[in-house]
């Protein structure tokens, strides 16, 4: 057996125990009763350090030598790097600090949970204190390895070869344009009527109304489920994925973009090439390029009129409503183009989320440079929301720095790639309209055209090409955010 051969058959040991921590995952988000968070918590952890002690294991970087030297072809090759960056992002880190980052994740994530309804900042900040602690250390160890600042080296994991100086340019370019154009749009929408839902709406019967949906969107069920949780996410494995919302019976609205958006993802990872399953190379190239598919779906397909034309039929439908005018085409797409100041990030439209996501990079790239500690935070927040869509969160910490899952469990350098993938997103219809009608494809009810380009150019090639190679493979030029603002300028002006 070569030493290639070796690495591969180990990867793929390795991705049926990931395999099993996705799913407990999952579970304990939406199936565990609270009195099992302390077990499930150790459980995980353990876990966690047998994963690692795997992917640590000391004859790896001999079969990496000696790989290196093996004749391979090209996918093999691509398939070798994606292992060996793996296998360096495991050993950088001394095996007692992820076991207390996985303990403390837990701990902290399970207990915000509660915290958040209860507004508690000062029992959640106990908990988030050695988050913070950790992931530090964490960053610093990564840093002085990869030669990298401590959040460039926590950005690197998400966003392999972005750095802050990049995002930075980019982030300072929106700030530019973006406040004047909500309050263009703002003053715009003034004049429009909207009706809103009113009344009750059964989490039964969003949920079957999200699953038609779903299957609009060809989402594979054999190979993957809805369920509810209190943070929606997608979750699993390509086989097997599992995506979740969350149902409010006031209002149906939210629920059934939260599904179109978790579709997103969970298309990619059903679109990921088979033949590269359990080893690195066939995972997702980045998570902004994984947001890039889900805000492709929610942003691009989701709040297009011809789609809102199918969510006004089937939610008519499944209401029993087709005389109410909530449901009518028109008031559908106002409320889906709605603009709207408001606090939380996950309810926001598509025009003042990015503001969202500029204020959470900036204040956790600060946090884990060191710039300002944990305490400093939710000040900082109220400061940074006031400045940017002028509202105030002062002593209103579960919709403002409490609002997140992402930094209960340590995912520092995550929120940018929101951002990216919206931009990403923008970059990539407008270079798919070249080949494929793309309204005439969504009103038609056959989507196949447009998930056909995608799978082409972006499920089919998983991480066998870096970030940049594969947009330029797709688009014929790096990240562009021009794309971006032409979209937001042509759908709301």
């Amino acid at each position: 057996m070569s030493n290639y051969d070796k690495l591969t058959s180990h990867y793929q040991t390795l991705s049926h125990f990931h395999h099993a921590q996705a799913m407990l995952g999952w579970d304990a988000a939406a199936n565990m009763p609270s009195g099992g968070s302390e077990a499930r918590s150790n459980a995980m952890a353990e876990l966690s350090v047998h994963i690692h002690r795997l992917s640590t294991q000391p004859q790896l970087e001999d079969w990496f030598g000696y790989a290196e030297q093996e004749t391979l072809n090209t996918e093999q090759q691509a398939s070798l790097r994606e292992m060996k960056r793996q296998w360096q992002q495991a050993t950088i880190l001394p095996e007692d600090l992820v076991q207390a980052q996985s303990i403390a994740g837990s701990k902290c994530e399970h207990a915000w949970r509660a915290q958040r309804q209860e507004n508690d900042w000062s029992g959640f900040e106990k908990n988030w204190q050695d988050v913070v602690a950790l992931s530090r250390e964490e960053a610093n160890i990564r840093g002085e390895v990869l030669g990298l600042t401590p959040y460039d080296a926590m950005l690197d994991k998400f966003e392999p070869g972005t750095t802050s100086a990049s995002l930075n340019t980019l982030f300072s370019d929106v700030k530019t344009w973006l406040p004047e154009l909500i309050e263009t749009v703002l003053e715009k929408q003034q004049s429009e009527s909207i009706i809103m839902p009113s009344g009750t709406f059964s989490t039964a019967t969003q949920k079957a109304l999200g699953l038609e949906v779903m299957k609009l969107l060809k989402f594979d069920f054999e190979r993957g489920r809805l369920d509810q949780s209190v943070h929606p996410f997608c979750g699993g494995v390509p086989s097997d994925v599992r995506i979740t919302t969350r149902y409010d019976e006031q209002d149906f609205v939210q629920a059934l973009m939260g599904i179109v958006h978790e579709t997103g993802h969970a298309r990619y990872e059903q679109g990921l090439p088979k033949a590269f399953a359990g080893l690195p190379v066939g995972e997702a190239r980045s998570m902004g390029i994984h947001e890039s598919q889900s805000l492709f779906f929610e942003m691009q397909i989701g709040r297009s009129k011809p789609f809102i034309s199918h969510l006004s039929r089937l939610s008519a439908d499944a209401f029993n409503a087709h005389q109410d005018p909530v449901f009518a085409e028109d008031n559908l797409y106002k409320i889906y183009t709605q603009v709207e100041k408001g606090f939380i990030r996950v309810d926001a439209d598509e025009l003042t989320y990015p503001a969202h996501v500029i204020l959470r990079y900036e204040i956790e790239r600060d946090l884990i440079n060191g710039v300002i500690e944990h305490t400093d935070v939710p000040a900082l927040w109220d400061e940074k929301m006031k400045a940017s869509l002028g509202l105030s969160t002062k002593d209103n910490y579960k919709n403002g720095c409490m609002q997140d899952i992402h930094w209960t469990d340590g995912a520092f350098g995550y929120f940018p790639s929101y951002t990216l993938g919206a931009m990403y997103a923008a970059q990539f219809k407008t270079v798919m309209a070249q080949k494929v009608d793309i309204n005439s494809a969504i009103q038609s009810g056959d989507l196949s055209p447009i998930f056909q380009w995608l799978s082409d150019n972006i499920w089919s090639q998983a991480s066998l090409h870096s970030t940049d190679e594969l947009v330029k493979r797709a688009t014929g030029e790096t990240l562009n955010a021009a794309h971006f603002r032409k979209h937001l300028e042509e759908r709301y002006l």
